[in-house]
């Protein structure tokens, strides 16, 4: 039997009581959003990717002091061994941004292939963080202080604050600044996650049911931008739902209306005009 709507609120519930968690399991998000892609992702499936990180995990290593020995170890086993890195072709695939795919194609974008190091080496007890660097993610070892960073993308190689800085203005344009090198709480990764999935599916209109889904599960985690409220309405006219569209913008309208009149009394035109191909 094809998974239905049940099953798919009951994945929604999971994923809304994880990010609420005191310690909200990267892993489990991350596979959560997976299977809104992928239905088929039942939780013997999501149980399944966990054991595959828990397995890379149990190759590492003991004895490892330090952050660089920590990112030496890492490239050697997911980098070398088992081959875990990216390339421009990932950009163009929803798998690259689903983590049991990038699990087993071993491909993904830099963001997914970090949350792979993070997790195999969390299980294993290093010292290990996201670095959300504008345009790029990577991952860093030890007292963040120390800036041992590593790209997963390329396979584990190791950077300098000069590798770094070139990162982010090849791929923004922007100037860097050493800020963007603080650790990426792990709701702060989901939502980036979603954010990409949302950005590949803008680019594609046939694919407007995955910018929906992408946007109501970011709505679910306790913090995102209140704007996100307004594009959901937006999809829900795109698809046929002029009168649930209509009232979330109006609801959009009376949240912004004190800060932005004007932006308020524009969401309101398009209420209205949503409302209109109802007749």
């Amino acid at each position: 039997m094809a998974p239905g709507r049940n099953d798919r609120e009951e994945r929604r519930r999971r994923f809304a009581d994880e990010a609420r968690a005191e310690r909200p399991d990267l892993a489990l998000l991350c596979l959560l959003v997976a299977a809104e892609a992928d239905p088929a992702l039942d939780t013997h499936g999501i149980d399944t990717a966990q054991i595959e990180l828990d397995r890379l995990a149990g190759l590492l290593p003991y004895g490892l002091r330090d952050g660089r020995a920590w990112a030496s170890a890492l490239a050697e086993l997911l980098g070398e061994r088992y081959g875990f890195e990216g390339t421009p072709a990932d950009y163009r695939r929803l798998e690259s941004s689903l983590l049991h795919e990038v699990l087993r194609r071993r491909r993904g974008l830099p963001i997914l292939l970090s949350v792979v190091w993070i997790e195999v080496a969390r299980r294993a007890g290093a010292p290990v963080y996201g670095v959300a660097l504008p345009g790029h993610f990577v991952v860093g070892f030890g007292d963040p202080s120390e800036r041992v960073l590593a790209d997963p993308f390329a396979g584990g190689r190791p950077l300098t604050d000069r590798d770094a800085e070139l990162l982010v203005t090849s791929a923004t344009g922007e100037r860097w600044e050493p800020a963007a090198l603080e650790p990426a709480r792990p709701l702060e990764v989901v939502l980036r996650i979603l954010n990409n999935i949302r950005a590949w599916a803008a680019a594609r209109p046939e694919q407007m049911a995955v910018a929906l889904w992408a946007v109501e599960l970011s709505l679910l985690l306790p913090s995102h931008p209140a704007r996100l409220r307004y594009e959901h309405a937006q999809l829900l006219v795109r698809a046929g739902e002029f009168l649930r569209g209509a009232e979330e913008m109006e609801e959009y309208a009376r949240v912004v209306e004190e800060i932005e009149p004007a932006a308020a009394e524009a969401v309101r035109h398009s209420a209205r005009a949503a409302r209109a191909l109802l007749n």
